[in-house]
């Protein structure tokens, strides 16, 4: 009996698990590896960074989704080298060989050069880093219910958020709400509401993918909100005590212990690796250039899709969104399945785009579908029923429901854990007085002005 063909998939987002189930008739042996055990729903981590929804909500096991897929083999591992010329995959344990390999690693924060930012301002592209901003926003209140000095309450209760586009603005729409509704009666010494939100974009207008139209609406429904919308600012520092931003020209001081790290995305490292072994180039962000067919010039066996990938459509690249990495994925098992009977794909990747969407709060929300326009709360219910769609599991879209249904009703956000103590908290249960000395110098005590 004759091997079947073997399809390693790397990575098991969006795109990688859907390049997985659209093979599930074919007759390959697939093998799926993952540094991680689950299937991530990304487009829902700002919920559980702000105790909306809990990690489990929005994540499900590899092994359940494709438990019922007999000819899928998950691997919990990480992939450290890829021969293309052996069709060889190494991970630290074991090696795997290839007819056909589909790489979706997805992508990472992008610091722009500045990786010291990243432990001052976590981004929220994994569950490790929703949970620690959650501990930061949550220990933050914490800490200013213990401070008798306003200034330096006003630190701790002053939330810099970077980046305009959906994540930016979906994280300083929910930070808000958090402080003006869900925690308004839960402190006895300061009022949550009082909390300052400042959501820093470096160019003319939130959402810039979306119509001026859509973008102004966001802005007045942030503002309605309480949060502050900085444009044209661009930061050029970030400290545990402070973030300095250029804006209109004007260096300007924010004096915060809480900054949100939302202004951009690069490549994950395994797409440098994958390059450099089969001499493709990448653009700026890391992302590895692709064929129309979704296949890298050189290998025609070797895929890279979802967020690693730069595909180009009428000269523009395609955007980083769940329908894009779930369309590649499907266009890629089509591909295989193609020529495992001696054909090529003859038309080349389109990504059908459905639209996009952001919401900004409750019953606030934009969206854009072709010529259609969606404001208010008719964005916002469509914007909960195409997310609920997107969840992998029945499961998973049952406990988001209620979850949803009663934070509406209550405005509770009931996953408002802290997990760990922050040395902060520490510090100054040993000593309030020491704490305000050591950690503010005499700059940092001034209130946001043009230096």
């Amino acid at each position: 009996m004759s091997q079947k063909p073997r399809v390693v998939i790397i990575g098991g987002g969006f795109a990688g698990l859907s390049a997985a189930q659209n093979l599930r008739r074919a007759e390959v042996e697939i093998t799926l590896i993952d540094r991680r055990n689950y299937h991530l729903f990304q487009p829902l981590l700002y919920q559980v960074a702000t105790g909306g929804l809990s990690p489990a909500n929005i994540a499900a096991p590899l092994r359940a989704i494709l438990r019922s897929q007999k000819n899928c083999t998950v691997v919990f591992s990480e992939v450290q080298q890829i021969d293309p010329v052996q069709k060889l995959v190494h991970t630290s344990e074991k090696t795997y060989p290839y007819d056909f390999l589909i790489v979706a690693v997805g992508a990472t924060n992008n610091y722009f050069g500045h990786p010291e930012w990243e432990k001052f301002a976590p981004g929220l592209k994994t569950v490790e880093e929703a949970t620690e901003i959650r501990r930061r926003v949550l220990t933050a209140f914490e800490i200013a219910e213990k401070i008798d000095d306003p200034t330096l309450r006003q630190k701790y209760l002053t939330f810099v958020v970077v980046g305009g586009g959906p994540t930016g603005v979906e994280m300083a729409g929910a930070i808000s709400e958090l402080a003006r509704y869900t925690l308004r009666k839960d402190f006895r010494h300061f009022d949550p509401s009082k909390a300052r939100v400042i959501l820093v974009e470096g160019g003319p207008r939130l959402l810039s993918m979306f119509p001026e139209k859509l973008s102004a609406r966001a802005e007045k429904d942030l503002a309605s909100l309480g949060v502050e919308v900085w444009t044209h600012a661009r930061v050029l520092e970030i400290h545990d005590e402070y973030v300095l931003v250029n804006r209109n020209d004007s260096p300007i001081r924010i004096d915060s212990h809480t900054t949100i790290w939302a202004a951009g995305v690069k490549a994950s490292p395994l797409s440098e690796i994958l390059a450099q072994a089969t001499s493709t180039p990448t653009d700026r962000a890391g992302r590895i250039t692709v064929a129309p067919d979704l296949s890298l010039p050189n290998f025609p066996n070797i895929y890279a899709i979802g967020d690693m990938a730069l595909i180009l459509q009428d000269g523009k690249p395609v955007p980083g969104l769940a329908p894009a990495a779930l369309q590649a994925g499907k266009y890629v098992a089509r591909a295989i399945q193609a020529q495992l009977k001696g054909r090529k794909m003859l038309e080349p990747f389109r990504y059908f785009d459905k639209g996009s969407m952001a919401t900004i709060g409750r019953n606030r929300a934009v969206g854009v579908s072709g010529p259609f326009r969606f404001t208010g709360r008719l964005a916002w219910l469509a914007w909960l029923f195409i997310h609920l769609v997107y969840l992998i599991h029945f499961s998973n879209r049952v406990l988001v429901l209620l979850q949803w249904f009663w934070n509406y009703l209550t405005r509770n956000r009931s996953a408002r854990l802290i997990t760990h103590s922050p040395t902060d908290a520490k510090t100054f249960e040993r000593n309030p007085d020491k704490t305000s000395a050591t950690r503010s110098s005499p700059i940092s005590q001034m209130s946001t002005t043009g230096l």
